[in-house]
């Protein structure tokens, strides 16, 4: 029989476990302090956040100061949804009710002042039911307003917000707004704006082409401009390209850093027009919308990723992702997706490509995506795009427009490289970042 062994000695049981309490308190004491560091640490970021100066926009700082810009003026006023504040309140009904200010007409852009016009469609001048102001299209039978629609105006205010891509048509339609007044003698105003893609990128080829000169390509400035509506409206006057400079008053934004991305702001994105629908669309359009006007790829318009794919019938996604990814793009993935367009481009057709996801938008090349994606096209499904456009009878003129020149086509037709093409833009887009430098505000 096996001895028994000593039991514990008297007293030792109950120091053990007041040891082991002793320990746990430690350990919770510890865990307190631990988490309340943590907590600590978590607050004071979310204050220091919180202190961070907020992004003013235009429209917030002339309120700021009691609209003072247009005490006792008649007022006319460029704007679709996107012209909010904060608050999501449009600028129309912010000077509708703006102690001195006489808010006597309205202006639309493509799309028209409530974004209800598809893209290209013409916008009908009319009477605004909700406000009782006349409208005046400036998407229509002109694009530019007449002598007798700034009849009687003192300013015309511009509150638009942009996508910093040269083909989004506001800027043309901002310059061209500009002359008119220049020509009539009434002021100008931009309620400015942050650049949703920041404000230092530039990317993509200048406007080398007079012929080429459109509402998609106005301004000599690269697809990817890296500046304010603001200083884009300093760089048209300055620059003299238009014909009669005008009296410019821009109100700047302020809180805004030329490192910021929309994300970074702080604001609410109302869609600029149907198709870009939240602030990382301007990244994705500027990615895409080029290889869109080619006419046989899909760049997700009429599916619910608008500008964020691209595909085509007969394409392996998995090896269409695979080839994309080995070109090694910094600070972008491309995902295999097959899909099937609720309208537009292959419509009700299953399609196979790829869904773009930004890793670092800051340092992804936007504008080259489009050219990495025909390349990656020829190379894994056999498929040159370009070459099957041109045999279909494909034209051109919107394509060459966008780009502003016919080079890119060419070297295309060439069978330059991406890399090549890319190449190509260096030389302008310096020679831009230079001129540039003297209408910056911020």
């Amino acid at each position: 029989m096996r001895p028994l062994e000593p039991g514990p000695a008297p007293g030792s049981i109950a120091k053990a476990e007041t040891a082991g309490l002793a320990r746990a308190a430690a350990l919770t004491c510890g865990m307190r302090t631990f988490f309340g560091f943590l907590f600590l640490l978590a607050t004071g970021l979310a204050a220091a956040r919180a202190a961070a100066p907020a992004v003013q926009l235009g429209n917030e700082v002339l309120a700021a100061d009691g609209f003072k810009a247009l005490a006792g003026k008649r007022v006319g006023l460029i704007t679709n949804p996107s012209g909010v504040n904060r608050e999501l309140v449009s600028t129309i009904d912010v000077l509708r009710a703006a102690p001195g200010v006489k808010l006597v007409a309205l202006f639309g852009p493509e799309h028209g002042i409530y974004g209800d016009v598809p893209a290209g469609d013409k916008v009908e001048s009319r009477t605004d039911t909700r406000t009782g102001l006349p409208v005046h299209s400036l998407y229509g039978a002109t694009r530019k307003p007449t002598p007798q629609m700034l009849e009687g105006l003192d300013v015309l205010v511009y509150d638009l917000q942009d996508t910093g891509a040269r083909s989004y048509t506001f800027i043309s339609t901002m310059g061209l707004a500009m002359e008119a007044c220049g020509a009539a003698g009434v002021e100008f105003m931009v309620l400015d704006r942050p650049n949703p893609l920041g404000g230092e990128r530039i990317e993509g080829p200048l406007v080398e082409q007079e012929a080429l000169r459109s509402f998609v390509s106005q301004w000599d400035v690269p697809y990817v401009y890296g500046m304010t509506c603001g200083e884009v409206a300093r760089l048209i006057n300055g620059r003299g390209w238009i014909k009669t400079p005008c009296k410019l008053t821009v109100v700047p934004v302020r809180g805004w850093r030329r490192d910021m991305l929309w994300r970074d702001t702080g604001l609410p994105w109302v869609p600029a027009s149907p198709h870009i629908p939240h602030g990382e669309s301007p990244l994705f359009q500027v990615a895409t919308g080029m290889l869109g006007e080619i006419g046989n790829v899909n760049v997700g318009v009429g599916y619910p990723l608008p500008f964020q794919c691209l595909g085509l019938p007969k394409v392996d996604p998995h090896a269409l992702a695979a080839k994309l990814n080995a070109y090694g793009l910094p600070g972008v993935v491309f995902r295999p997706l097959t899909y099937k367009p609720y309208y537009a481009t292959y419509k009700d057709e299953i399609i196979g490509g790829v869904q773009l996801h930004f890793t670092d938008a800051r340092r992804a090349p936007l504008t080259a995506i489009n050219y990495y994606a025909l390349e990656a096209i020829k190379a894994a499904a056999g498929r040159d795009v370009f070459a099957e456009a041109v045999q279909a009878g494909k034209k051109f003129d919107m394509f060459d427009k966008v780009n502003g020149t016919d080079a890119t086509r060419r070297a295309l037709q060439a069978g330059k490289s991406a890399a090549e093409i890319v190449a190509g833009w260096k030389a302008g887009e310096e020679k831009f970042r230079a001129e540039r430098k003297a209408y910056l505000l911020y």
